[in-house]
């Protein structure tokens, strides 16, 4: 990832003496923040749903379902976090990826009136709850590595205005909080999500939240997750919004746009509403392998943070959001423009 600048890093180094002595990390996870990550690659689940199932599938006989879902398993895949105590799982995760010298991409998904209360709803009962359940996700990262993408769609849909007013500012004061525990962290990476191109079409009305959020204290925002955007278009919205920013990096979630977005033509086609056609959208496909060598200066990742194969949500024929899905993974994988 990139190099910090002189006022980032005194700002992290302060940060990160005040976050070992609030959340008593251990003196080993309270060295001084190395200007850069070392990584030996991003880390493989081997017991992610899709190995599960890439091995149920072999074990029935069914080769070729067993190939398909395996461009999915042997990618290196999000771990989201929601309402579970996280501590012992980031604990799990983070040691893992420690002993093959990788670096695990994790997600916090747990902020309080998460989702607007729709397909994802859920998240903490209140501020002190979710303080909590940041700090107890920071204690079981440590002083291993890791890049957290942190709370999909909360900046956007303060944006777009599903968030009640009345919620708002607790909401950037809670984001801005837990940009500064992760930030803290001696070897993490932190992401603050920015929804995507099709949604707030001006990334200009991004930029106050974003700083509000804690943006300065952040490595950069994150683009496109769980959504379709094609590569191309995202990354010319997030040069726009980087400039806006103050050249603040980015990353880019390719885990499913390898054929872009359900067009409205299509849509129709298939009878689902144009407002749902983010929702697991028919025909749709792997996108981009994971990689952190992206040729721009600018995007700092190509990233699988969706989970591909796991559901949108009870729309278009979907299981609960986040639940396995083996007959959208084999589509997705189906679908791809190249194979991994």
């Amino acid at each position: 990832m990139r190099e910090k600048g002189p006022r980032t890093s005194v700002m992290r180094l302060w940060l990160h003496a005040a976050v070992c002595l609030a959340v008593m990390l251990p003196m080993s996870g309270c060295r001084m923040f190395e200007s850069s990550l070392r990584r030996g690659g991003l880390w493989v689940n081997p017991d992610s749903p899709a190995a599960r199932q890439a091995h149920e599938r072999e074990h029935e006989g069914k080769n070729g379902d067993a190939a398909l879902i395996r461009q999915i398993a042997q990618q290196p895949v999000a771990e989201w976090f929601g309402p579970a105590p996280p501590r012992e799982r980031a604990r799990s995760i983070t040691e893992s990826a420690a002993r093959t010298g990788s670096t695990p991409v994790l997600v916090a998904y747990h902020i309080p009136y998460r989702d607007c209360g729709r397909y994802s709803a859920g998240g903490a009962r209140n501020r002190m709850a979710y303080r909590w359940w940041i700090e107890q996700f920071t204690l079981g990262i440590g002083d291993r590595r890791a890049i957290v993408v942190l709370e999909p769609d909360a900046v956007a849909q303060l944006v777009d205005g599903c968030v009640p007013r009345t919620l708002r500012k607790a909401r950037l004061e809670m984001l801005r909080d837990a940009v500064a525990l992760f930030a803290a962290l001696p070897h993490v990476q932190v992401y603050l999500d920015a929804g995507n191109p099709n949604w707030i079409k001006n990334p200009a009305r991004l930029v106050r939240p974003l700083r509000d959020a804690g943006i300065e204290q952040a490595d950069g925002f994150a683009l496109n997750v769980s959504n379709f955007q094609p590569t191309r278009r995202t990354k010319a919205y997030g040069h726009r919004l980087s400039t806006a920013l103050d050249k603040a990096h980015f990353i880019i979630d390719t885990s499913r746009n390898g054929n872009g977005p359900l067009r409205a033509h299509g849509a129709a086609r298939h009878g689902i509403r144009a407002r749902d056609s983010w929702c697991n959208p028919p025909g749709r496909a792997l996108g981009e392998p994971p990689s952190t060598h992206t040729g721009d200066p600018l995007v700092d990742a190509y990233l699988w943070i969706k989970r591909p194969g796991e559901s949108d949500g009870t729309c278009n024929g979907g299981p609960p959001a986040g639940h396995w899905w083996t007959k959208y993974a084999l589509d997705l994988a189906r679908n791809a423009p190249h194979r991994h």
